[in-house]
Formats: C-alpha cells, structure tokens, sequence
C-alpha cells in the first residue's frame, strides 16, 4: 500500500481538520441558539417599544371622548388620524365603544377583546393588548378602559386602537439581521484565525512527520522530545521505546543468525568430510567394509546431532519472538509434566535414572500448551543428559503464594547431577553458552535448553531460578508461574 493510500484510507482523517471543526460547528451552534434568542428578544423589544407607541395614541383618542347630553361622543377628526400614522409602516384602526356596549365611532367589525387577555402590568392605565386577524392581516390592537361622566350619567366606555405587524415585524427583522451579519462574520474571523492558529500549534508535529520520512531505513535512533508539545512527548517516548525494542529484536536476530551460522557451519562441515570420506572408500577395491559401517555410523550420529540442533534453534526462534501458535488456554500443569516424564521415562530408564513425579494435586495454568510441553521437554532432557548413572531425578508441581499475591504455580525439576556453579548461573540462559563442568558429560550439547527454557517462561510471565538441593549435590530448576486459574484436589 502507497503513503498515498495509507492517508487516504485512515478513518481519523486529517487532525487539523478535526480541531477546526471541533472548534467551529460548535461556535455555529452557539450562532444559531443565540441568533433564535435574538430574535425573540427583538420581538419583545418591538412589541415594548410598539405598544408604548399604540398606548400613546389610544390614550390620545381616549381624551377625545367626551358626553353631551348624555351620549357618549368622539370627536376624531381626520387629522388626528393622520398624526397617528405618521411614524408608522401600517396602518391604523380604531374603534370607540360606550358604556352599553354602544358603536361610538371607528371600525365596527374590529375584534373584540378576547375574555382571557389580562390587564398589562406595565402600565397604569387599564390596558390589554392583543392580536387578532383583521381583513387577512395580522394586528396588535390595544384596548383602554376609559371613564365618561357627566352630570347626567356615568360609565366606562371601551378604546380600541390597533395597527398592522409591518412596523414591528420590519424592527424585529432589522435586529435579527443585524445580529446575524456581526455573528457571522465574527463566525468567519474565528474560523480563519482557528485555522491558522491550528497551522502553527500543529508546525512541530509537521516537522516530527517530515523527520520521520526522511530517516533512513537502517536508522532507529530515537526523536528530541522536547521538539513537540508537552501533550505530543508521551507518543514521541513511545515511539523512541518501540525503536529501542525493534533495535534489540534486530540486534539479537542478528546475533541468532550469526551463533547459528556458526554452530551449523562445524557439524555440516563434519558431516561433508564424513561423506566425502564415504565415497572415497566406496571407490577404493576392494572396500573396507568395517571402515564404511564406521563412517556410516559416524555421519549418522552427525545428522542426529545437526537435527537436534537445528531443531533446538527454531524452537528458540519461535519463543524468541512470540509465536504461541495457536494462542493460550488452560492447560493442565500437572497432567503436561506427567507426560512429559511417560516420554523420557525411556530415555532414564536406559540410563539407569530413577524418575519421579510428585504433584498428586491438579493445578491449571493459562497458557499455550505446545510451548509448555517443549520448556518440560528441554529441563527433563537436560537433567537426563546431566545426571549420571544410578542418580534420580524428581518433577514437582505444587501451588506457592506470597502475602498480599495470588496463588501462583510452581515447576521444579531436581537432579543428582554435577550441577552449575555459582558463576555460571546467568550466563548458561544465554544462547551457546556451556558451563565448563557440562562440557565434560556432554560434549554435544548445543548450549540451547535453558536459553529455550528462558524465552518461553517470558511469553507466560513466569520466573525462573537455578538453586541446589537442600540434600546433596545437583541442581534445581524452579519456574514459578504467576497465575492459577484452577486447583482440583
């Protein structure tokens, strides 16, 4: 897959454009809850500022109501009507109502006022405003209850004004509007300074990206922390600690090469000259066949050994780097070492070892059962090949815990052996490595159980100990796992 590719398939997508839209479709939000308040508020204030305006004029109609002769008059000439309209967009209608209900003067058929309109409380007068349809357009109308008295009759007689919604509807407008332009463009100045506020906080990451791309493939040194922001430097550590362990894994592929090619090139290079030696005295009339059975022999034992080596070194590869074919499990710890001891049984038998096995208890353990038969494998082998005639060797499996710890489980392989020195109990986990006293008992050993034993205690967290036996001379092998996850008595 292309760079190209790999950019284009990242579900994240691009960071910056993250931070800005984080940053603005919340900003717009706010826009557009405030600019709904806005235009509420507006409406308000029109209405405030309109019916202050539409009181004054029903109060001016209302001081030209008088009686005569006991009947209720209004005197509205024309010209009053025209002052009444001269600040406003609409128009104006009115209405004069006597005490009983009487038309007095104005439009006749303007809405009455609704029973559930209550007095307004910003005002002293008794005044209601409403709104209503009139002749298919909307109205606010205001209506004063004003007092006529003479001396021949006394009443309250009703003054309805109202006006069309244009005026109020155009101020509403022209503040919402208003409000929107600087909003938005207040919108429009803090999303082009978000992005290249985002540009520059972002220049080092760029700078970390463009260092990456240019290293060299063989380059796995690690990156200045300090060259990002203090949010950035844990992923630069992590990135700087991942190099180290890539490193360590090249370096000690490396180095697996190299000891392998080493401990293979010896035993090939026997194996050749036993060959060569083969066809020599098969060529040779009349052969001896006593010298050809040796050579056979010899380049058979050859094989066996480069095999076993061979073998040795890819379970080492395997456990070096992980591969737990077929992932973990529960196993049974106690069922996989008594097994283990039913397949070398032979080989102590032949030797004349007496084998045996202590773990009435069934401890299960999680953890992957092919690499654990092969760490038993290599500890019972080697203290087979290590335990001389007529010694013993004895397998363990017990549970152990510690104060404030999990139950954890415990594998111990004790032999009668010559066993390790004191010096040399860190160094025989190494790959090649042989002490010098086993040197002796087995000289064709490949240096590779214990380093085996090592790497796949690791992959199962587990630790391992060399000590020596309470009672005589030998060795044991502890290997403490940390987890129990089942004990059946």
């Amino acid at each position: 897959m292309t760079q190209a590719a790999v950019r284009g398939s990242g579900k994240l997508g691009s960071l910056r454009g993250q931070l800005v839209r984080w940053l603005l479709i919340p900003l717009t939000l706010l826009v557009a809850v405030d600019a709904v308040s806005v235009y509420y508020n507006a409406l308000e204030v029109a209405d405030l500022a309109y019916d202050r305006s539409l009181l004054a004029s029903t109060r001016a109609l209302a001081e030209r109501v008088s009686v005569v002769d006991g009947h209720v008059i209004a005197d509205v000439p024309y010209v009053a009507l025209d002052s009444f309209e001269t600040d406003t967009l609409g128009r104006i209608y009115y209405k004069v109502t006597g005490p009983n209900g009487e038309l007095v003067s104005g439009y006749g058929d303007l809405p009455p006022v609704p029973p559930d309109v209550k007095r307004s409380e910003a005002y002293p007068a008794l005044v209601r405003f409403y709104q209503a349809d009139y002749h298919h357009q909307p109205i606010r109308i205001a209506a004063l209850l004003q007092p006529v008295y003479d001396d021949s009759m006394r009443g309250i007689a009703l003054i309805q004004v109202g006006e069309t919604m244009d005026a109020r509807n155009g101020m509403t407008r022209k503040i919402l509007f208003d409000t929107l332009w600087r909003q938005g463009t207040l919108v429009s100045v803090a999303a082009l300074l978000v992005w290249f506020a985002v540009r520059f906080v972002l220049r080092p990451v760029m700078q970390l990206r463009e260092q990456v791309e240019s290293r060299a493939p063989t380059d796995l040194s690690g990156f200045d922390p300090a060259l990002v922001h203090k949010e950035m430097r844990p992923l630069v550590l992590a990135m700087n600690g991942y190099m180290e362990r890539l490193q360590a894994l090249i370096s000690g592929q490396r180095r697996f090469i190299a000891d392998a090619s080493h401990q293979l090139r010896t035993p090939l290079t026997v194996l050749k000259t036993q060959a060569e030696l083969s066809l020599r005295e098969l060529r040779r009339e009349p052969h001896d066949a006593a010298q050809m059975t040796d050579l056979v022999e010899g380049m058979a034992r050859t094989t066996d050994a480069t095999v076993h080596l061979a073998n040795r070194l890819l379970t080492l590869a395997r456990a070096e780097h992980g591969a737990a074919e077929g992932g973990t499990a529960p196993v049974s710890l106690t069922e996989a070492v008594r097994q283990v001891a039913l397949e070398l049984s032979q080989q102590a038998v032949a030797r004349n070892i007496e084998l045996a096995f202590e773990g009435e208890t069934q401890i299960r353990i999680n953890g992957n059962a092919l690499l654990l038969h092969e760490l038993m494998i290599n500890l019972l082998d080697n203290a087979i090949r290590y335990t001389p005639a007529g010694g013993r060797i004895t397998l363990r499996v017990l549970t152990a815990s510690e104060p404030g710890q999990a139950t954890g489980a415990l594998l111990e392989v004790e032999d009668s052996g010559p066993g390790i020195a004191q010096a040399d109990r860190e160094r025989v986990f190494e790959p090649f490595y042989r002490a010098g006293a086993t040197q002796h008992i087995n000289p064709s050993g490949t240096g590779l159980g214990l380093s085996i034993v090592r790497e796949i205690a690791a992959l199962h967290h587990a630790s391992i100990a060399l000590d020596q036996p309470r009672h005589g001379g030998g060795l044991v092998v502890r290997v403490a796992f940390p987890g129990v996850i089942e004990v059946l008595l």
